[in-house]
């Protein structure tokens, strides 16, 4: 850790050399390279670079257990994802400098998104100037883009990206939201994505999202219960709040999605979520016809969690394939990526909505959104979640004031939450 008369005087040395414009480059704000602070400075090299799966909460457990089907026809068999499925095979990427400098970064992908970082990202790393972050991050993205555009590369890229801005917000004494542009807010108003929200409500919560797995494979019972819950709920919290669905579908149709948007009609829902497989792009473009915005919808399609980098998110832009996009910053490719995605959602005049936005890692980009007007929370899982979440008061998230990402990470507590420690 970099002591604070460290920091102090590393911020004065850069504001007396006019460095600040030089980071504001770097950020993509101005169309200048870093070659001013680093030819003013002593500029950090990457010394160390290193990966590891980390135990989030109970998703979890098992993650790496064989699972036990009844048969060729078990319906677990559509939803088993494996030991890489994005959430539960969270990652962490340290990388150091050779000034003593730290950046924590998280990603997915498990141990095979490890196994990219070690035997392929990390090569590209070493003793390479970490300030130069975006063409880092266009380097290795070019360098995988063979084998991995979409899934478990981006994944891992966006561990290291992630980290890489953690070091560049330290080397600056800035936080990354302050690195990525001027927003003129300091706070955004969450949505608590399940949860007891009679309790959220009371707290100063204002906006409520409910998910369940759906799909025309999912029994008919399971669904009728789910759409019964979500029409209770906007009874309980009345019609001054925004209420939203997720339905993770993997095998969505768009006339399965049709008519179960047309039952939760009543409900007036801000965004309905995954209605379809991510894949199924121009599906997503019917149902933005047919029951949202485009047409006389009665709400907004929202998708893009499992969408990568900003390529993938530009085809959803040019197809009208959504009218709310949700890129999780620690999935889609990382930082860089994120505010890349952001700049193609604004500059089509939609709507981006960062999956877990009140992470540390989704709201620097949230921040900087202008079309952004919700971070999405959810009721901590466990320490080292709540040590990469922001503080959240009276239905806010609050902008952090440290350094970097502002997480309260510690090499230690990454290597307490390794998983292969609790396998």
């Amino acid at each position: 850790m970099i002591k604070q008369h460290h920091h102090s005087s590393r911020r004065q040395f850069l504001k007396k050399a006019g460095a600040y414009a030089a980071l504001a480059a770097v950020s993509g704000v101005a169309p200048l390279p870093l070659n001013q602070l680093i030819a003013q400075s002593t500029s950090p090299r990457i010394r160390d670079v290193q990966a590891y799966p980390i135990y989030i909460n109970r998703r979890s457990d098992g993650l790496l257990d064989a699972p036990r089907f009844d048969g060729d026809d078990d319906p677990r068999r559509w939803r088993f994802g494996g030991p890489f499925e994005q959430l539960p095979s969270a990652i962490i990427a340290i990388i150091k400098t050779d000034q003593g400098i730290t950046g924590f970064g998280m990603g997915a992908g498990g141990g095979a998104a490890v196994e990219i970082i070690d035997k392929h990202l990390k090569h590209l790393l070493m003793n390479a100037n970490p300030l130069n972050v975006e063409q880092l991050w266009d380097q290795m993205y070019t360098s995988g883009v063979l084998y991995g555009r979409r899934g478990l590369f981006p994944m891992a890229l966006s561990a290291v990206d992630n980290a890489l801005w953690d070091i560049v917000g330290k080397f600056a004494g800035q936080p990354v939201h302050e690195l990525l542009g001027t927003p003129g807010r300091d706070r955004i108003p969450i949505y608590q994505t399940n949860g007891d929200f009679a309790q959220a409500r009371a707290a100063g919560v204002r906006n409520f999202k409910r998910t369940t797995t759906g799909g025309p494979r999912v029994p008919q019972a399971t669904l009728d219960r789910f759409i019964d819950s979500v029409l209770e709920d906007r009874d309980l919290l009345g019609t001054d709040v925004r209420l939203m669905t997720d339905c993770v579908s993997r095998d969505g149709t768009v006339e399965w999605a049709v008519k179960f948007a047309e039952r939760l009609r009543p409900a007036n829902l801000y965004f309905m979520e995954e209605l379809l497989s991510p894949d199924d792009v121009f599906g997503y473009a019917e149902l933005v016809n047919r029951i949202g915005g485009r047409g006389e919808g009665w709400t907004r399609i929202a998708c893009g969690e499992h969408e990568y980098t900003q390529y993938g998110f530009d085809v959803l832009i040019r197809l009208g394939s959504a009218e709310i996009f949700q890129p999780d910053i620690t999935w889609c490719g990382g930082t860089t990526a994120g505010r890349r995605i952001s700049r193609l959602v604004e500059a089509a005049n939609l709507e981006i909505i960062p999956h877990r936005g009140a992470s540390s890692w989704g709201f620097p980009v949230a921040l900087n959104s202008p079309s952004c007007s919700m971070a999405e929370s959810f009721p901590v899982g466990s320490a080292i979640l709540d040590a990469m979440s922001c503080r959240v008061e009276n239905g806010f998230v609050i902008a952090p004031d440290e350094p970097g990402f502002g997480t309260a990470l510690t090499e230690q507590m990454v290597l307490d939450y390794r998983l292969s420690s609790r396998i």
